[in-house]
């Protein structure tokens, strides 16, 4: 049979016009309808990723505020400052030093600014009739120390002596304990030989919690990590509130910044060690320790200077 070449040439053109109308739906479809209904555009997964986030971000709020550090590697660094911790209101420049050698505070952003010492069996005899007239208002004296070696507790000899001398003298007197702590049970066991040791007297100052880091010697503590530390000063704190006392947390600048976690301890008043001319911490504290030198009549030797933002006498 003889084909028509005329009808050839019209299936051609059909056939053709079939393939490209196929190419057309293809093109649309790859290019816009296979990214609808179950794909996944990255948008979508990034906000699968942002709960992760801001859970983490929950935990510790940032503000965009830096506390500013020095490295004497690196010279001036920074971290974070957590925005749900106190900054403290005290202005640095605002700290004079007496001719006495003792430290005030002469600006309007506190109207409390006591003078206080902290001591232990070290200073030996005290006569606290001269420490009251030198200008003394407050004393912290140390019940006792657990060891960094043996982890036993040991109650100092003459903490007895020292409240009831200090407190006939004149002064407020408070407490504090050496903490060695590597767990909350051992926190706990601290802060009752406190309590039993000052059953009956009238400490009208804070019960403290000292925990420290041993340098340049292997000890108890070295290993103990951020989260126990907290937990300790929560276990020892608490237990000091519910017997009806003042609980405060002692600790130097670099372990405060680097080992304490704030945000956590952040509800009880806070001592700053920090031996300086003016203090450089960010965060709020009650008490400045500004100096483990001081000279005061009536003790031999040297002890510890604070000034206190409250009055706890009054509270």
């Amino acid at each position: 049979m003889k084909l028509n070449k005329t009808n050839v040439l019209k299936a051609i053109t059909v056939f053709q016009a079939i393939i490209i109308l196929i190419m057309f739906i293809f093109i649309v479809w790859f290019c816009f309808i296979r990214n609808s209904g179950l794909a996944v555009p990255a948008n979508k997964t990034e906000e699968r990723v942002r709960p992760i986030i801001n859970k983490e971000q929950t935990f510790y709020q940032y503000n965009g505020a830096k506390v500013l550090l020095h490295d004497n590697t690196l010279g001036e660094t920074f971290i974070p400052a957590f925005a749900d911790v106190l900054k403290s209101p005290l202005n640095p420049d605002n700290f004079v030093k007496n001719s006495d050698g003792f430290m005030t505070y002469n600006g309007t952003e506190t109207a409390t600014a006591i003078t206080g010492i902290d001591i232990s069996e070290h200073q030996g005899y005290i006569d606290w009739e001269q420490v009251k007239n030198a200008g003394i208002d407050f004393a912290i004296i140390r019940i006792g120390y657990r060891t960094y070696g043996s982890g036993e507790i040991v109650i100092d000899n003459s903490y007895a002596l020292n409240i009831e001398s200090a407190i006939n003298a004149g002064l407020d007197v408070g407490v504090y304990f050496y903490s060695q702590a590597v767990n909350t049970d051992e926190a706990i066991e601290e802060a009752d030989a406190v309590l039993d040791a000052i059953y009956g007297y009238n400490i009208t100052y804070p019960v403290v919690f000292d925990w420290e880091m041993i340098f340049n010697d292997k000890a108890r503590t070295d290993t103990v990590s951020v989260e126990t530390l907290a937990d300790c000063c929560v276990a020892f704190c608490e237990r000091v509130k519910a017997s009806g006392y003042k609980p405060m947390i002692y600790q130097n600048l670099t372990t405060a910044i680097h080992k304490l976690d704030m945000p956590r301890i952040k509800d009880y008043d806070f001592w700053l060690a920090e031996y300086s001319s003016s203090p450089s911490f960010y965060y709020n504290y009650d008490m400045w320790q500004y100096s483990s030198t001081g000279k005061v009549p009536g003790i031999d030797g040297h002890c510890d200077l604070n000034i206190c933002f409250k009055d706890y006498s009054v509270q």
